[in-house]
C-alpha cells in the first residue's frame, strides 16, 4: 500500500490545455505505474535471482529490505525537496535516479550490486512519489479536469501492484529476471521526455534536515542489519553487538535532532495525537506482516510447489481481488463507523488468514489451502487500510496533511523491513534447526535429483514459513491492540485533504 497526499494547488505556472493536459496525465500515470510495478514485480523474481547469483538466505532478504528502507528512510526527505527545489524539478531527479538504478540492477553481476541498485531505487522513488500527486494540483486547474486526474492516478496505483505480479511473472519466465529491472528503462525515458508537459510549482523557504536523514536513515539501516546478522552468525556476535549499539545512537541522536530542529524531518508534535500515532503504530505493524507475506509466499509456491514465475504472479489474483473488495466497502464503512470497528475486525480476520498460511505443509492445494487463506487474508488487510489512512491526517493542519500521511507511508515501508528482517531469521533458524542449510540442500538435491534430499529440505524450508507466518499473524495481533487501544476516533468524513490510497 502507497500513501499519497496532494499539497495545496499553489499554481504559479499556466496549465497546459486540451491534447497537452491529456499527455501530461498520461506521464503522471506512467510515473506512478512504475512506481507501483516496482513494489511487486521483483517478489516474483526472487528464487531466480538467489539461483544464479547464489545469494543466500540472509542476502536474499536485503533485495527487498534495501528498497523499502532508501524509500521509507528518505520519504519525508524526498517530500521537503519537492517544496524547496521544485516539484517538477524532484520529480525528474527521482525519475533519472530510478531510471537509471533499474539499468544497474538489470546489468547486476553480484548480489552487492544488485542490492546497491535497488538502494538506488529507493531513492529514487523517495524523491519521485510525493511530487507526483502534487504536480496533478499545478497542472490540472480545479474541478472536473483535476477530478478526472485524481482518478486515473488513483486507477493506475491501484492496478499497478497487481500487473507488476503478472509482469514479473511473465518477464522473468519468457525473458530473464533481469528484465525486471529493464522494463523500467523506456518506461522511465518516456517518462522523463514528457515532464516538459507538466507545470511547476512554487518553492517555499526553508532547508533540508540533512542531519536528521543521516543520522535516522542510518540507524534503522544498522537496526535491520543487526537483526539479520544476529539471526545468521548468533546474538553475541560482535559485528551484531556492533550494529545493535550503532543503532541506538544514531536513533538517539535523530530524536534530538527532530526536537530541536528549526526544520524538522519528521516533526515530533505529530505523534501528539493519539489517533495519528494509533495510525501510525498500527500502520508499522501491518507493513511488518504483509511484506513478509508477499515474500515467504513467493519462495513457497516456486521452492516447495514448483511454480514458475508466471503461475506465482497469476496466484496472487485472489489477494488483489480481496484487497480491492474490501478497501472499497471499508472506504464506504467510515462515514459511518469509527475506524478502530471497521480496523480491528479487519485485523482479526487477518490473523487469522495468517495462522491459516501457517498450517501449509509441502503438499497443500491451491484451491482449498492457499487461495481461501489468501483471500481471508486480502479482506482482513483490505478492511484497515482506510481507517489507518484517514486517522493519521485526522485533525491535521491543512499544511501538515502531507507530512502526516506520508509518515504513515514511512511507518509502512519500515514496518516492512523490520518485519521481513525478522520473520527471515525466524524462518532461516526454524528450517535449519530440521535441516542444516535447508535452502543449499534443496537446491543441491534439485541439481542431483534426489528425491530423498528434495523431501528432506521442502520440509524444512516449509516449517521455517510456517514459523514465519505464525509470526505475521502475532504483528496483525499486535497492530490489533495498538488500534484497539490507541485509536478512538469517531465516524469520519471524507474531505479534499483526504490522502489517496492504493496497494503495492
Amino acid at each position: 500500500m502507497t500513501v499519497t497526499t496532494p499539497a495545496p494547488a499553489d499554481t504559479p505556472g499556466a496549465p497546459p490545455a486540451g491534447r497537452h493536459m491529456r499527455l501530461a496525465l498520461v506521464v503522471i500515470a506512467a510515473a506512478q505505474l512504475m512506481i507501483a510495478l516496482d513494489s511487486t514485480i521483483t517478489n516474483i523474481a526472487l528464487p531466480s535471482i538467489q539461483t544464479e547469483l547464489v545469494v543466500s538466505d540472509a542476502n536474499l532478504a536485503w533485495i527487498v529490505n534495501s528498497y523499502a528502507l532508501a524509500f521509507g528512510g528518505l520519504l519525508l526527505l524526498g517530500g521537503r525537496s519537492g517544496d524547496l527545489f521544485g516539484r517538477r524539478r524532484t520529480f525528474q531527479a527521482g525519475i533519472a535516479i530510478f531510471t537509471l538504478a533499474s539499468l544497474l540492477g538489470g546489468l547486476a553481476p553480484d548480489e552487492g550490486l544488485l542490492i546497491g541498485a535497488r538502494v538506488l531505487q529507493g531513492v529514487g522513488v523517495a524523491l519521485a512519489a510525493p511530487s507526483a500527486m502534487a504536480l496533478i494540483t499545478t497542472t490540472f486547474p480545479a474541478g472536473k479536469p483535476r477530478n478526472r486526474a485524481m482518478g486515473v492516478y488513483a486507477a493506475t496505483a491501484g492496478i499497478g501492484a497487481t500487473v507488476g505480479l503478472l509482469l514479473g511473472g511473465v518477464l522473468t519466465d519468457a525473458l530473464d529476471w533481469r528484465w525486471v529491472f529493464f522494463v523500467n528503462i523506456p518506461l522511465g525515458l518516456a517518462v522523463l521526455a514528457g515532464t516538459r508537459l507538466l507545470v511547476e510549482a512554487e518553492r517555499h523557504p526553508g532547508r533540508l534536515d540533512i542531519p536528521g536523514t543521516v543520522t535516522g536513515t542510518g540507524g534503522l539501516i544498522a537496526l535491520v542489519y543487526g537483526i539479520t546478522r544476529g539471526g545468521e552468525h548468533g546474538w553475541s556476535d560482535s559485528l551484531t553487538l556492533t550494529s545493535f549499539a550503532a543503532a541506538a545512537v544514531l536513533l538517539t541522536v535523530f530524536l534530538v535532532i527532530q526536537a530541536r530542529a528549526a526544520h524538522p524531518m519528521m516533526p515530533l508534535r505529530l505523534f501528539k495525537d493519539r489517533n495519528r500515532s494509533g495510525s501510525y503504530g498500527t500502520m508499522l505493524f501491518i507493513g511488518s506482516g504483509m511484506m513478509a507475506t508477499f515474500y515467504f509466499l513467493t519462495l513457497y509456491m516456486q521452492l516447495i510447489l514448483g511454480y514458475s514465475p508466471v503461475k506465482t504472479g497469476f496466484a496472487y489474483l485472489p489477494f488483489s481481488l480481496g484487497m480491492a473488495i474490501a478497501a472499497a466497502v471499508s472506504s464506504k464503512l467510515v462515514t459511518h463507523t469509527a475506524p478502530r470497528l471497521i480496523a480491528g475486525p479487519g485485523l482479526l480476520v487477518a490473523a487469522g488468514g495468517m495462522f491459516w498460511f501457517a498450517t501449509l505443509t509441502p503438499h497443500s492445494s491451491f484451491t482449498t489451502h492457499l487461495m481461501p487463506a489468501m483471500l481471508v487474508t486480502a479482506l482482513g488487510l483490505g478492511m484497515s487500510f482506510v481507517p489507518m489512512t484517514l486517522g493519521a491526517v485526522t485533525a491535521a493542519q491543512h499544511h501538515e496533511t502531507g507530512i502526516a500521511s506520508a509518515l504513515l507511508n514511512t511507518a509502512q515501508q519500515i514496518g516492512g523491513a523490520f518485519g521481513l528482517a525478522i520473520l527471515s531469521t525466524i524462518s532461516t533458524s526454524a528450517a535449519n534447526d530440521q535441516l542444516p542449510k535447508a535452502a543449499s540442500a534443496l537446491y543441491q538435491g534439485l541439481a542431483t535429483k534426489d528425491s530423498s534430499l528434495i523431501a528432506k529440505a521442502s520440509d524444512a524450508l516449509a516449517h521455517g514459513y510456517s514459523m514465519a507466518f505464525t509470526a505475521a499473524g502475532v504483528m496483525f495481533l499486535a497492530a490489533l491492540t495498538v488500534t484497539t487501544t490507541a485509536v478512538n476516533a469517531k465516524r469520519q468524513q471524507h474531505s479534499e485533504d483526504a490522502p489517496t490510497i492504493h496497494m503495492g
